[in-house]
């Protein structure tokens, strides 16, 4: 019998464990040290964006307000997983209970649900503001700005709490280990004894609809985006335009791209490694790389930035 299994079997009837990231490393502590100075820098990197938007009043415009929320949202997904990933490998203790685990499935189907539709929103407030740029002030009011904001998040809990008590109450009668760092949708069906093949199908239609949707929105809104483009005469127009829509394309390539791998392709293209990869990808990663992509492409943030830490002229007098 090998310790997995030794430990699936003296954990209770209430708890699983979690055999990820730390499991698979020959350099666990090294590791360990590298996930959470990722995490700090996906904290520090949104913390600073949020507060950059919210302190100056140049960035108080539709396009801001959604990048604040698309922040709040990378601080909270990275908040799912990780902090109890490294809790566990400072203490030694690599069980979680049924209800933390279907908690935490909760949250992270939630927050990803929501920063798809999100993504979606941002394009369309693109393509308002490139394509209709006269209207654009009263066509995307602060008040249309918090209902598509709060219809984001709503949707994102419909599929938290559609996909979450389906999977949790499955019956798991094999080994209760989770070859994978955080409870996951397929990771967990894996465990199943039952056939999974009615859930799988639920997952696959509900992915697809939570994905087709807002790709349509937002292949729609670029499409229209590059025919305005094509129209400009001006080549610094056009330039502006497309460094104002760079950044989104690149977040939301690196969003989707992990997430239809995750939820979309069938169970023959996934291995347990493959699937940790890309989560770490995708839950890790994107949280740090979403305010780099932001901040250092986007002049606005980055002379906020500078005014935020620039010396005033009170204080040069003083020091003179």
């Amino acid at each position: 019998m090998d310790n997995t299994t030794w430990l699936a079997n003296h954990t209770g009837d209430f708890a699983f464990i979690l055999m990820g990231l730390f499991s698979q490393s020959k350099h666990p502590a090294i590791l360990c040290m590298v996930i959470f100075v990722i995490f700090l820098m996906a904290l520090s990197g949104n913390a600073i964006l949020i507060l950059l938007i919210h302190s100056d009043a140049h960035l108080h415009t539709p396009m801001y307000f959604f990048i604040r929320q698309l922040s709040l949202m990378d601080v909270m997904y990275i908040s799912v997983t990780v902090p109890k990933m490294l809790i566990d490998q400072v203490t030694g203790v690599d069980k979680i209970s049924v209800p933390e685990c279907g908690i935490q499935m909760f949250l992270f189907l939630t927050l990803v649900g929501s920063e798809f539709f999100l993504l979606a929103a941002m394009a369309y407030d693109r393509y308002m503001a490139i394509c209709h740029p006269l209207h654009y002030p009263v066509l995307m009011n602060h008040r249309v700005c918090l209902l598509l904001a709060s219809g984001c998040w709503f949707l994102g809990s419909v599929d938290g709490f559609l996909l979450t008590p389906i999977t949790m109450t499955f019956p798991f009668c094999r080994s209760r280990v989770i070859r994978h760092f955080f409870c996951e949708v397929p990771a967990i069906m894996k465990l199943s004894c039952s056939d999974t093949s009615l859930i799988e199908s639920l997952m696959y239609l509900c992915c697809v609809l939570m994905l087709l949707i807002p790709v349509t929105v937002i292949s729609s809104s670029y499409t229209f985006i590059i025919l305005v483009i094509h129209r400009m005469n001006s080549g610094e127009g056009r330039k502006k335009a497309f460094a104002t829509c760079s950044s989104h394309i690149t977040v939301v390539i690196l969003f989707y791209g992990a997430a239809i791998y995750t939820y979309m392709l069938p169970s023959s293209y996934h291995t347990p490694e493959k699937d940790m990869v890309v989560s770490f990808f995708y839950t890790i990663l994107t949280p740090v790389l979403n305010p780099l992509v932001y901040s250092f492409r986007n002049k606005d943030v980055t002379g906020a930035l500078k005014k935020m830490f620039h010396v005033g002229p009170v204080f040069q007098k003083t020091v003179n």
